[in-house]
């Protein structure tokens, strides 16, 4: 299924084959995604719900068609519980300011973790402050796994929303979402699933899981940029206030005022991304496609081949476990900086991140700084493992470890 993908026959750096290790950061797109977005371009082109037009008329059924496949890859039945966003993190911040900013009062708790990036981390303590709410977090084992012992015993009567990241775009950790669910609904707290790595690379069914929300970004599952997804149950989604005011959400105005239209369109102020939101649909049906079950296993088979590679190298400290890990395996060499790191493997054609990945916190608890990031999909082979594996050798003979 390489072939799918253009781009990973290009080469870098002075003629280097390419090897693209950040998926995690950016996945690439199949031909048939960036063709599906150019046939709208070219053939129907024109803005949804407000034409009477064939154009038009065309665009809003493609619109909803999208609206419809994304109800179907996270196993939900009614896609009017599907709200299109711009990424993740807008996702995250409607429900933030929407649910959190209308229903929590001073001295209510949310419940998040030490493992967070800073989009299901930043909107909550945002929703504190104003609200003087208090924000728990839930430890980190040794092994770097949420530490469930620790969940707890925080999540109880004064907790309201707990929000958890359910694959660690650092650690490579599947967590526990469906206790977790469990655990806030037994206090009548709702439940916010932050999908944005594991809707890449597991096979996820929001009802199995329990949430309230779930999130995830169009750009990780091998769409365009610009479009992202909230799943959200129907009756939280009607008792909320817009995140947006404007166009296309309304029902009536007045000069006095106005009445919203119904979900989702009540959360989808102004023109939306159309284009964004067809390449996703198309994007999700190549999922569906492949198989992700079968994508899924494939991958951890890739990363246990890759955490077997490099934890057999003198000098190199993988962070989290070494077992039932997917998308990525974050690493540093003793005695070379991550962006050194990043560089030579960039000199040598392979593509990895180097930094704090968006999860300073989860690098504190760690004791680090930064790290570098190798991150993985189904359309990587082991031969770019072995690639990085060697290039890893190359920087540490560079430093003269």
């Amino acid at each position: 299924m390489r072939k799918d993908f253009p781009i990973l026959n290009r080469t870098v750096r002075g003629g280097k084959p390419l090897v693209y290790l950040d998926s995690a950061a950016r996945s690439q797109m199949p031909l048939e995604v960036i063709e599906a977005v150019r046939q709208f371009e070219l053939e129907h082109s024109a803005n949804v719900h407000r034409g009477i037009h064939q154009l038009s008329d065309e665009a809003t059924d493609a619109y909803e068609e999208a609206r419809c496949t994304a109800a179907k890859f996270l196993g939900v039945t009614d896609p009017n519980e599907i709200v299109f966003t711009r990424n993740a993190t807008e996702g995250l911040n409607l429900v933030a300011y929407s649910y959190g900013l209308h229903n929590l009062s001073e001295g209510d708790e949310i419940v998040i973790s030490e493992m967070e990036h800073h989009s299901n981390l930043v909107p909550w303590l945002q929703l504190a402050k104003h609200k003087k709410l208090r924000i728990r977090f839930i430890k980190l084992t040794k092994s770097g796994e949420l530490d469930m012992d620790s969940a707890r015993s925080l999540i109880g009567p004064r907790t309201k929303i707990v929000s958890i990241v359910h694959l660690s775009n650092v650690l490579g950790v599947t967590n526990d979402v469906f206790t977790l669910a469990n655990w806030a609904h037994e206090f009548g707290a709702i439940f916010v699933c932050d999908g944005s790595q594991s809707a890449a690379h597991l096979p996820v069914r929001v009802p199995e899981i329990g949430a309230d929300f779930f999130v995830f970004s169009g750009y990780k599952v091998l769409g365009p940029t610009g479009i992202g997804v909230l799943y959200g149950r129907m009756p939280l989604l009607e008792n909320m206030e817009p995140f947006q005011t404007g166009g296309s959400m309304i029902n009536e105005v007045t000069l006095q005022g106005a009445s919203w239209a119904p979900v989702p369109q009540k959360f989808e102020a102004g023109t939306p991304n159309i284009s964004g939101a067809i390449g996703l649909s198309a994007a999700l049906k190549y999922f569906e496609r492949i198989g992700r079950e079968r994508a899924h296993q494939y991958e951890e088979e890739l990363i246990q081949y890759c955490l077997d590679l490099l934890s057999a190298i003198d000098g190199v400290e993988i962070y989290g476990s070494l077992k039932n890990r997917a998308s990525a395996v974050s690493f540093n060499i003793s005695g070379i900086h991550p962006h050194d790191t990043a560089s030579i493997l960039d000199s040598e054609g392979i593509a990895v991140r180097a930094g704090h990945h968006c999860a300073q916190p989860l690098h504190a608890a760690l004791g680090i700084d930064s790290s570098a990031r190798a991150s993985f999909l189904f359309y990587n082979i082991k031969e770019d493992v072995d690639k990085l594996a060697e290039a890893v050798m190359t920087a540490k003979e560079m430093f003269a470890l």
